[in-house]
C-alpha cells in the first residue's frame, strides 16, 4: 500500500502514542484507533526532544491517556444524567457513584504510568477534591470518592519508603513537612506533586446537563508544601497580569483584598477607553452564596461592571454557567474586540474549593495571568472580607473568641467558636501560610521555581475552551478530547478509542474491584492475584478515606462505623466487610497491612 507523507506521519504518530500508552490501553481493554494533536502553543517538532520538559514525552502521553480514559469511563459508566428528578439522597448517591468511577479510572491510569517512572521518582497527590461535602450535601454524608493527600504512585520500593514518611506526617506531631521534604531530597528521591479533581462539576454530570463535566490533573515537578489531608475554600481573583503591573507602576496594590472600585480603575488605566459595562466578571452565583460573596457582587455592580449570568453569550458564542466550575473560565480570561471595535475584558473573581483554587492559580501562571488567594473557612455565614481576616487569627490565643466575634461583628455560641478554631487548626496543620495577606501560587512550592503539566479530559463540551466532550463515532468507538498545557506548550489531543469488549464487560473493567463484588461477582471463585492487595488498598483510600486510620509503617485500619450509608449503603457495607475478612483470612500475608473494625466493634 502506498502512503503519502502526511498519511505516513499520521500513522507513525498513532503508533508512537499506542506504544507509549499501551499499559493503560491494555488495562482498560481499549484500542487506539487514531490520535490527532492540535498544537495551540509550542513547536510540534519538540514532541520527542529530550529535556524539553520535566516529563519525558512518553510519560506525558501516559498522563494525557489517563485523563482520556477517565473521561471516557466516567461518561459511559458513571450514571450520567440519572440524577435528574431524583430525591436529594439518591441524587447525592449517584454523584458519589460518578466520583467513584472517575477516581478509580484515574488512579489506575496513574498506577500503570508510575511503572514507567525513573527508578527514583514518584507521583504524590498533594491536594484532592472531594474530601468535604459539597453543595446539597450535609457533613454526615461523608466525603466523596477522591484521590487525596498522600496517595503515592511509584515503583514498589520507592512507594513503600514514601508511604512510611506520609504515615509519619499523619501520625507524628514532631515530624512536619520540612522534615519530609529534606529527607526525600537527601535520599535522592524526586517527588512530583499533583492536585487532582477527578470529576469537576459532578452535579451537572449527575443531572445530565449539556456542558461542563471534566477531569483535571495538575502534575508539578515538586510536591506542594501541604502536610495533611486538606480541603477548604479560598477566595481568588484572577486578572491579566498587565493590569496588576500597570497599577504597581502607579504605586497601587491590586489583589484579592483590594476594593473592586480600585480594580476597575486599574483596568481603565490599563485599557484606556474601555467601558465599565464591558468588564465581564465571572463569579459563582446562587442564593446559597449570597452571605459569602453578595457584598462582592454589589461592589462590582456599583462600579458599573457586568456580572456574567448564564444567559450571557461568551465571546466564542457559547453559554456559560455559574452554579459551579471555577477552573475552566480561567482559559478565557483576557481582552477582545467586538464588531464595533470596543475592548471587552473577561475576568474571574469569588472563591473556589482549595484544590480547584490552586489548580486555577497555577494555570493562570501559565497564561500570564495574576492570581491572588485568601484562605476561607468552610462556613457560609460571613462575608468575603471577614473570612480572610478570621482564618488569619491565632486559634491558640486566649483572646481568640473575642477576636473572632470582633472580626465577625456578631455573637457566636461555643459550638460555632470551636468550629472556627478547628478549621483554622486544620489549615495551619496542613501547612497553609495563614499569616500572609494574600497567597500566590509560589507559596505552595518549596523551590518557588516550578514546572507543571495541566491535563484536562472532557466528558462533555466545555463552553470556555470550546473543547468537545466524549462523542460516539461508531460501534463501541468514541472520540475523547484532552488538553495538556505547560509553560512551554499547549495542545489539544483527540483520541479515537475502541472498546475491545462488550459494554457490560467494559463496565466491569472500569469499576473498582470492591464495587464489582457488591454487584455480585463471586470473589471466592475468582482467581486471586497478589495485585488484589494493592487494588483493594487503593480502592479503600478512594472510596471511604474518612473511615481509614493509618498506623505503623504501612498499616490501614478501616472503621466501618465511620462509613456513611450515603457513601456506601448499609447492605453494600456488609458485602465489603465480608470480602475484606475473607481476603484477610485466606491471604493473611498479602493483607497484613489491613486491620478491620466492624460495626460496633472496638480495636483489639
Amino acid at each position: 500500500m502506498q502512503w503519502n507523507e502526511r498519511e505516513r506521519k499520521k500513522r507513525d504518530q498513532c503508533s508512537q502514542w499506542a506504544f507509549d500508552t499501551l499499559p493503560i490501553l491494555n488495562r482498560f481493554h481499549l484500542w487506539l484507533e487514531d490520535v490527532d494533536v492540535n498544537w495551540l502553543k509550542g513547536n510540534p517538532t519538540q514532541e520527542y526532544v529530550a529535556n524539553h520538559f520535566f516529563l519525558a514525552s512518553g510519560m506525558e502521553h501516559m498522563m494525557a491517556m489517563t485523563a482520556g480514559v477517565t473521561a471516557l469511563g466516567t461518561y459511559l459508566f458513571g450514571r450520567f444524567g440519572e440524577g435528574a428528578g431524583k430525591s436529594k439522597s439518591e441524587f447525592n448517591r449517584i454523584k458519589k457513584d460518578a466520583d467513584a468511577i472517575s477516581a478509580y479510572a484515574m488512579s489506575e491510569g496513574l498506577w500503570f504510568a508510575s511503572r514507567h517512572l525513573p527508578e527514583n521518582h514518584a507521583i504524590m497527590v498533594s491536594l484532592g477534591e472531594g474530601l468535604m461535602p459539597k453543595a446539597g450535601e450535609t457533613p454526615e454524608m461523608g466525603s466523596n470518592p477522591q484521590l487525596g493527600f498522600g496517595r503515592i504512585y511509584a515503583r514498589p520500593a520507592v512507594a513503600r519508603w514514601l508511604e512510611q514518611r506520609v504515615a509519619r506526617l499523619l501520625n507524628e506531631i514532631d515530624y512536619d513537612w520540612k522534615d519530609f521534604y529534606s529527607e526525600t531530597k537527601a535520599t535522592g528521591i524526586t517527588v512530583w506533586g499533583a492536585a487532582i479533581d477527578t470529576l469537576e462539576n459532578t452535579s451537572r454530570f449527575a443531572k445530565g446537563d449539556v456542558s461542563g463535566p471534566m477531569t483535571i490533573m495538575h502534575l508539578y515537578d515538586q510536591p506542594l508544601s501541604i502536610s495533611k489531608p486538606y480541603e477548604g475554600y479560598m477566595g481568588n481573583l484572577i486578572l491579566p497580569r498587565e493590569i496588576v503591573e500597570k497599577a504597581a507602576r502607579n504605586s497601587v496594590l491590586i489583589d484579592f483584598r483590594s476594593p473592586r472600585s480600585k480594580v476597575v480603575e486599574a483596568i481603565e488605566a490599563t485599557y484606556p477607553g474601555i467601558r465599565r459595562q464591558d468588564i465581564h466578571v465571572w463569579t459563582l452565583g446562587g442564593s446559597s452564596r449570597k452571605d459569602r460573596i453578595g457584598e462582592l457582587w454589589d461592589e462590582w455592580r456599583n462600579a458599573g461592571a457586568h456580572l456574567v449570568e448564564d444567559t450571557w453569550i461568551l465571546p466564542n458564542g457559547n453559554q456559560p454557567f455559574t452554579e459551579s466550575g471555577t477552573y475552566a473560565p480561567v482559559h478565557l480570561i483576557g481582552t477582545w474586540k467586538d464588531d464595533q471595535d470596543r475592548t471587552h475584558l473577561f475576568l474571574c473573581d469569588g472563591y473556589a474549593a482549595s484544590a480547584e483554587a490552586v489548580q486555577a492559580a497555577t494555570l493562570a501562571a501559565l497564561k500570564n495571568l495574576d492570581a491572588s488567594m485568601v484562605v476561607y473557612s468552610s462556613k457560609f455565614k460571613l462575608g468575603y472580607k471577614q473570612e480572610g481576616d478570621i482564618m488569619s487569627l491565632d486559634e491558640l490565643d486566649p483572646g481568640f473568641e473575642s477576636a473572632l466575634q470582633s472580626v465577625s461583628s456578631r455573637t457566636m455560641d461555643d459550638t460555632m467558636v470551636e468550629s472556627y478554631r478547628q478549621m483554622i487548626r486544620e489549615a495551619r496543620s496542613a501547612g497553609l501560610p495563614l499569616v500572609k495577606r494574600v497567597l500566590r501560587e509560589d507559596d505552595f512550592f518549596p523551590e518557588k521555581r516550578w514546572q507543571m503539566a495541566a491535563v484536562s479530559g472532557y466528558m462533555l463540551p466545555d463552553p470556555y475552551t470550546d473543547a468537545k466532550g466524549v462523542t460516539k463515532v461508531g460501534d463501541n468507538i468514541y472520540k475523547v478530547v484532552v488538553r495538556v498545557s505547560s509553560h512551554k506548550f499547549d495542545k489539544c489531543i483527540t483520541f479515537t478509542l475502541r472498546l475491545k469488549t462488550s459494554m457490560e464487560e467494559s463496565r466491569l473493567v472500569f469499576n473498582p474491584l470492591l464495587i464489582r463484588f457488591i454487584y455480585g461477582e463471586d470473589y471466592r471463585s475468582r482467581p486471586v492475584k497478589i495485585s488484589d492487595s494493592g487494588r483493594i488498598r487503593n480502592e479503600l483510600q478512594t472510596l471511604c478515606s474518612e473511615a481509614l486510620e493509618h498506623f505503623g509503617a504501612q498499616g490501614i485500619r478501616i472503621h466501618f462505623d465511620r462509613i456513611s450509608p450515603d457513601v456506601i449503603s448499609n447492605e453494600d457495607q456488609k458485602v465489603v466487610l465480608e470480602v475484606l475478612r475473607w481476603y484477610k483470612l485466606h491471604h493473611p500475608i498479602w493483607f497484613k497491612w489491613l486491620d478491620i473494625v466492624g460495626p460496633g466493634e472496638s480495636i483489639g
